[in-house]
């Protein structure tokens, strides 16, 4: 499933929050007041909705 936003991010996709918290995404979302990402933190291991745009995909190197 793709994010439909210009981040172009997708489930399973390693990223880095906007305030440099590494994560992997675990879903993608829509509602009232548009598209949402939830990403899994490896440092504490719980789930957290963000902005497509508060995220930044880790390229694979």
């Amino acid at each position: 499933m793709h994010h439909n936003g210009k981040c172009n991010i997708m489930v399973g996709d390693l990223v880095i929050t906007h305030n440099s918290r590494p994560g992997i995404v675990v879903r993608l979302g829509r509602d009232d007041f548009g598209d949402y990402i939830i990403v899994k933190l490896d440092l504490i291991k719980w789930e957290f909705s963000y902005d497509p745009c508060d995220l930044e995909k880790v390229s694979e190197a």
